[in-house]
Formats: structure tokens, C-alpha cells, sequence
């Protein structure tokens, strides 16, 4: 197992710590419940640096990220990030990852934690054009510091605008006295905020220095357990279990980030199942009866017919009741529509919502 480079103050925070796409990871500090709704209504930090960081540079940088990702990276400006996938040769996903434009021919890639090897060495595959590529994953901390007092804390830090920067835009300068850093306004909350990527020498100074700057508004270490319930409220995808190697990106509502108006791996079939129409999609659904619907649990018809399993499920905090998402055949995948969730052998009520759950 690897360690994340503040790993130490996590423990002296007296973090559970738990393994977690080859890391040491800290899954709580507090309660799940506690650190999900500091999140929601103030300001919470997250340290995912097992994240993984590919720079890719060179005249051709931008030829090998349009071959191998499936949204267009050539819409972006410097400054600018783009949410995309990786498709594998037959209909499944390699990872989900973010693009971001440092500057003309300067890219930097940011994967999934649990794929950075994966990933690489699928890249790396279709770079013969001798792209340069480097791996930063061990080099780089990141930071998550997400929250409706994620500006007021993190604006005490910089003179860069904060306020003015738009969602998924991002900015290279100085933080707590640490020079280039990027300060990206993306996230995995829904609830705002910032994510910070530092050199692993001045990890530690960046986190004493938010925690000081975000005291007055009672800010908290968070772990990957209110990182779950809190990305699932939103509906956001959670790579391993709303989307593999085996699920159909359009079948997984990613059609938006799917542009055919170029050619990258495997669009040509993925253009035909659209024009065909898939057969199953990836629903949010509420629970109607009392239960928490978990991963793999079956998603049934009223007589207890299997249509598909829970991909990702829990209670939600917010909404204060359970909620989860899954795959089902399209027939059943309009809001409204009541379909059982097997807990134990027995048959719950559920119904199918437009997603995100929670809204604002």
C-alpha cells in the first residue's frame, strides 16, 4: 500500500484509515454524517492526492488527447478544463479524467486513482507521434477544499480573483506564499469550491495554511466516506461502479462529453449504438420504503423480476432517505416509474428520479 504524502497529519487527526485504490486513505475523522453536511452548508477539505497527473506536451499533445479521449479538447483555451473519457476498443470506458489547457501544446491529464498504471500504459499505446509524456502522480499533492466558504477561506491566501472565476476554469499562481500553483474551480461535491494542486515539499504548509484561513468558518478534515454520499447526491459517476471497462459510456448518460464531430477510439461503434438507441440507461432512483440500497443489491419489477443492480447506493444525508443509481431497460428508465429494490429477499419500493437528488 502507498501513503499520501500528509499521511502523518491524518493519523495525528485520528482519521480512520482505510485502503483504497492502493493507498492508505483516510475514510472519516468525525462521523460520515457530520463531515458530509460540513461540506454541504460551510467548508470542508479533502486530501486526494492518491489522484493520478499525466503531463502531455509537445506539437502533437493535442493530436494524442483527441485520439484517445472522446469529448474535443480542441474547445479548450488556456485556463480552461474539460470533463471527458477514455473509450476502450469494445463499448466500455478505460477511466473518466480531466483535461486542462495550461497553454498551447501543454496539457496536464488527471485520472483516477485506482487506473493511473491503466491509464499510462493506454495512452502511451497510441503515442506514435512522440508525444512527451510524463508521469507526475507521485510528485503532486491535491487538495480539495469544497464548500459554500470554500472563496472566503481560500481568498486569503491569493490575490488571484476567486470570485470571478467560473466553474471549471482553473489559475497558475501564488497560494499561502507557494508559488505555481493550480487553483482549479472543479470538484467532486456539487457544493463549490476549489481543488488545489501543490509540489509534495509544500503539501504540509498548504494545509496548516487553509485550516488557519478557514477556522473563523469551522473548517474540517473530510474523508472518503462523505466524498461518496456526497459526489452520489449529485449523481456524479463513480468509476469501478456506475461505469467500467463494460458499460457503455452513452448507456451511462456521458453522451454529452461523446463528440462525433471527430474521430477518436472505438466512434465509429459507439456512433452506431446511438444511432440505434441503447437498450438500457443509467437511472437515479428514491427509496419509497424504509431500506438503504447497497451495491449489487437487484433492481426488480413488481412480480421480483431481476432488471439490473445498484451500482452505488446509500443514505442520503441531505434528502434523509435512500437513494441510489443503477442500470435498467429503458422502458423502466423514466422518472416516476416504481420499480423493488431486494434487500434480504424482500421487495422495497422505489421510484426512478431525474437526477442530480439534491439540486441546489
Amino acid at each position: 500500500m502507498k501513503t499520501i504524502p500528509l499521511h502523518h497529519i491524518h493519523v495525528q487527526l485520528g482519521a480512520k484509515i482505510v485502503p483504497f485504490a492502493g493507498f492508505e486513505m483516510p475514510v472519516r475523522y468525525s462521523s460520515d454524517l457530520e463531515e458530509h453536511h460540513t461540506v454541504r452548508n460551510n467548508v470542508g477539505v479533502f486530501d486526494v492526492s492518491h489522484m493520478g497527473e499525466f503531463s502531455v506536451k509537445g506539437p502533437k499533445a493535442l493530436d494524442l488527447i483527441q485520439r484517445v479521449s472522446a469529448n474535443d479538447a480542441s474547445t479548450l483555451f488556456d485556463g480552461k478544463v474539460q470533463y471527458s473519457y477514455l473509450p476502450n476498443e469494445n463499448g466500455g470506458v478505460v477511466d473518466d479524467l480531466l483535461v486542462y489547457r495550461i497553454a498551447e501544446d501543454n496539457y496536464l491529464l488527471v485520472v483516477n486513482a485506482s487506473n493511473i498504471e491503466k491509464d499510462w500504459n493506454w495512452i502511451q499505446q497510441y503515442n506514435t507521434e512522440g508525444v512527451e509524456m510524463q508521469n507526475l502522480s507521485d510528485d503532486m499533492c491535491l487538495l480539495a477544499v469544497q464548500g459554500p466558504n470554500a472563496i472566503a477561506t481560500l481568498q486569503k491566501l491569493t490575490d488571484q480573483d476567486l470570485k470571478s472565476m467560473e466553474y471549471y476554469t482553473f489559475k497558475i499562481g501564488t497560494m499561502a506564499g507557494i508559488e505555481d500553483v493550480i487553483i482549479s474551480a472543479t470538484g467532486y461535491t456539487g457544493s463549490g469550491g476549489f481543488e488545489i494542486y501543490i509540489k509534495n515539499a509544500d503539501a504540509e504548509k498548504m494545509w496548516h495554511a487553509v485550516f488557519e484561513a478557514g477556522a473563523e468558518f469551522g473548517i474540517k478534515p473530510v474523508g472518503l466516506g462523505a466524498r461518496d454520499t456526497l459526489r452520489l447526491e449529485k449523481g456524479f459517476c463513480l468509476y469501478g461502479n456506475d461505469i467500467d471497462d463494460n458499460t457503455s459510456p452513452l448507456e451511462a448518460g456521458l453522451g454529452w462529453v461523446t463528440k462525433f464531430t471527430k474521430s477518436f477510439t472505438n466512434s465509429e461503434a459507439l456512433k452506431q449504438q446511438k444511432e440505434a438507441g441503447v437498450t438500457r440507461k443509467l437511472i437515479g432512483f428514491e427509496m419509497i420504503d424504509r431500506g438503504i440500497p447497497r451495491g449489487h443489491y437487484e433492481l426488480c419489477d413488481a412480480e421480483g423480476n431481476k432488471l439490473g443492480e445498484v451500482t452505488s447506493g446509500t443514505q442520503s444525508p441531505t434528502l434523509q432517505k435512500g437513494i441510489g443509481m443503477g442500470y435498467l431497460p429503458v422502458a423502466y428508465s423514466k422518472p416516476d416509474t416504481q420499480i423493488f429494490v431486494k434487500v434480504r429477499d424482500k421487495l422495497l419500493k422505489a421510484q426512478v428520479v431525474k437526477l442530480p437528488f439534491v439540486k441546489a
